[in-house]
């Protein structure tokens, strides 16, 4: 069994720090820890992890990062890096990112975008994009987790932000049930609503961009009951070809994946859609390329 690098690790103690998205989900209003991270991923060979934020308060956010970098330095803790939270346009943003950035374990930023009061093109102010610009000088990534109807607008921000690392989280949050041609039951008045084609046009302009990766991941949250690797594969394809082997990691976004499968499920899913293709490039996929991006070594 390949050896799995997982970049998209999720974990919170909800004794430590408050998430007021996860209080309206009974599967996810709970703390998840390392112990039980430890416990989904046994057997599957997943042999490192990169912590990814999880959208506490702003008041708390140094704190996160502080408790994420004392756990990547813990021998019995498979985190070995964190991608840790951020507000770019903030006027605060260059004295946080700078206090972090020395860290060997921080990585990059993420602010997530795609929450209701996130206006479309807001990654787009001219705040924002410097303050992603210096994440570049600094040798730190941004990770873009968009509504899948704006993408266009990553794209917008990636062609100002050259010196800048990308990583696409999440397929650019498709419905894959839209993208296999499958979606009769799709509200046309919801936030994530987009057409297969938008998507598509979504993904061909991001990887366009050299520096702009592609994380396989969180797809699998939206898996309805009954759900098989063939209503993934399409998506999942669609990036992998789109980006090419040497710009794709993946995440398991544990324990958001919850919503739609284990996290055995969804790794299992995945190496049943890669496992036509050459072992070189699911290896890239699955280890290889988050170790070279992330500087794991």
């Amino acid at each position: 069994m390949l050896p799995i690098v997982d970049t998209h690790q999720h974990l919170w103690d909800l004794d430590l720090f408050h998430l007021p998205w996860a209080a309206s989900s009974p599967v996810l209003n709970r703390s998840y820890r390392t112990a039980d991270y430890l416990a989904a991923t046994a057997g599957l060979n997943v042999v490192k992890a990169v912590y990814m934020e999880v959208d506490v308060t702003p008041e708390q956010q140094a704190a996160e990062a502080e408790f994420i970098i004392d756990l990547c330095q813990q021998a019995d803790a498979p985190t070995a890096g964190a991608v840790i939270s951020g507000r770019p346009a903030s006027a605060e943003f260059d004295a946080y990112i700078r206090r972090f950035a020395a860290s060997p374990y921080v990585k990059g930023v993420r602010q997530v975008l795609h929450v209701p009061d996130t206006p479309p093109q807001y990654c787009l102010a001219p705040a924002f994009v410097q303050g992603v610009q210096l994440l570049g000088e600094l040798g730190l990534s941004f990770d873009l987790c968009m509504r899948p109807a704006e993408l266009l607008d990553a794209a917008a921000l990636v062609e100002q932000c050259s010196d800048t690392q990308f990583i696409l989280d999440h397929c650019g949050n498709a419905d894959p049930y839209v993208i296999k041609g499958d979606a009769s039951d799709v509200d046309a008045a919801d936030p994530f609503f987009h057409t297969a084609q938008q998507w598509r046009n979504g993904i061909d302009r991001l990887a366009g961009f050299g520096n702009v990766v592609c994380k396989i991941s969180g797809i699998v949250a939206r898996a309805k009951p009954g759900w098989q690797p063939a209503d993934l594969a399409p998506t999942i394809n669609y990036c992998l070809d789109a980006f090419g082997p040497d710009r794709v990691i993946f995440g398991g976004d544990w324990p958001v994946c919850t919503l739609g499968a284990s996290y055995a499920e969804w790794a299992t899913a995945l190496r049943q859609v890669i496992a036509n293709r050459p072992e070189a490039e699911q290896r890239k996929l699955l280890h290889d390329n988050a170790v070279r991006l992330y500087q794991l070594d």
